[in-house]
């Protein structure tokens, strides 16, 4: 039976009495329908599942007590970052789900030439706090005890400093230079995959991106949209060369 899973910003150990946050005291209590009584697991992204129980469950918020905890190994040795362009309202939200449920490592979102939403001041910052808690949600369905870090945004012109650390550096392009089964890509590489917002990359973006060391990769014979891009890249790195193998 699948255990219900909850994500607690805070240090947990066994033997620990927990009063749990807001968040996922409604996710267990009136979500899931726990009561007293009913086993959960709590994680806080320290690589660590921990088995709870509930002491309390009421409208109030709710108690538990942690009675185990266990290291999962569930992450891809491949590493991979997400430079993302910036799309609009649930596309972003789609692609920063899904992403981690593939494994993604890091998400960076790019502010492009062509981003059709432009965020500044305390717009910004609710976006990005509801874009970390789309990733954390995600972790909390598919078992990762590890949350993906979502950076604050950063302009085309940044991204050099947000993958200088890459093995290889890709980019979606019809008629770029590589295709994904020649490449030759360590199982423990960091590979930093580059998509465009819905407009895709401007020129400017492109030259920008190439200063940067990114190079071309071809992704089969279709245009791919924003929402589409990134999570078929990463799919298929996962596939070929990740834990998407075993």
């Amino acid at each position: 039976m699948r255990m219900i899973r909850a994500f607690v910003d805070a240090p947990l150990a066994v033997g620990q009495r927990v009063t749990l946050p807001e968040n996922a005291a409604a996710h267990l209590v009136r979500v899931m329908r726990l009561r007293e009584g009913d086993a959960c697991v709590l994680f806080n992204g320290d690589g660590r599942d921990y088995d709870a129980r509930l002491l309390e469950a009421g409208k109030r918020g709710a108690v538990a007590d942690v009675v185990n905890a266990r290291d999962i190994d569930n992450e891809s040795t491949l590493r991979i970052v997400l430079l993302q362009g910036i799309a609009r309202g649930e596309k972003m939200d789609l692609i920063l789900q899904k992403a981690t449920e593939l494994g993604v490592a890091r998400i960076v979102p790019v502010d492009a030439e062509r981003t059709e939403v432009r965020l500044d001041g305390e717009r910004l910052r609710k976006r990005i706090e509801h874009w970390r808690g789309v990733v954390v949600s995600a972790c909390e369905q598919c078992g990762r005890a590890r949350i993906p870090e979502v950076a604050d945004p950063v302009a085309i012109a940044d991204v050099t400093r947000h993958a200088g650390d890459a093995t290889l550096k890709l980019t979606l392009d019809p008629e770029g230079a590589h295709a994904l089964p020649a490449l030759a890509i360590a199982p423990t590489a960091t590979v930093a995959i580059a998509i465009g917002p819905e407009g895709g990359w401007s020129p400017r973006d492109r030259d920008a991106l190439h200063a940067a060391g990114f190079s071309g990769l071809r992704l089969g014979p279709r245009i791919l949209r924003t929402e589409t891009a990134g999570l078929a890249a990463i799919a298929a790195l996962q596939a070929i060369y990740g834990d998407l193998r075993a």
